[in-house]
């Protein structure tokens, strides 16, 4: 899947703010960056990409998405799970039955990330082996440091 090119520029969405390194405009709004901050540090995890990748095909349920997110633990799960769900990128549906059953679903705005999530994953298959030959070189040439 292409990246998505055409993202609305920072002045589409009501931001007039500039960098203060560009000599211009005002101070940019310190709340708003704060925001922007953590809303990528959650998106930006691991365990949140691998989460809005498996559930690009539908909905499934905690046990389903256990054992295809490979290496999360039962409490990060639950955990990222209801971050998610704070953030109204997926959708919780508990069914009265017994015992519960518990599915999660993308939201039309996790839908909307999803392009982006895929789009980067794609970016890091393409280029981990290239990566992978930086990081060899760059440890051949830095030995490691021993704590100070």
């Amino acid at each position: 899947m292409e990246p998505r090119t055409n993202a609305p520029s920072a002045a589409q969405h009501g931001d007039s703010t500039r960098s203060p390194a560009a000599g211009t405009g005002p101070e940019p709004d310190k709340e708003g960056c704060r925001q922007v901050l953590q809303i990528l540090g959650l998106i930006g995890s691991k365990w949140s990409i691998l989460i809005i990748g498996r559930l690009r095909d539908g909905t499934l349920r905690f046990g389903e998405l256990h054992r295809t997110v490979t290496g999360i633990s039962q409490r990060m799960l639950t955990l990222t799970l209801r971050q998610l769900e704070r953030d109204g990128l997926l959708i919780r549906t508990v069914h009265p039955v017994v015992p519960p059953r518990v599915d999660y679903t993308l939201s039309e705005l996790g839908t909307m990330l999803l392009d982006s999530v895929v789009a980067l994953g794609n970016w890091a298959a393409v280029h981990r082996h290239e990566i992978n030959d930086n990081r060899t070189r760059y440890d051949a040439t830095h030995p490691t440091r021993e704590p100070s």
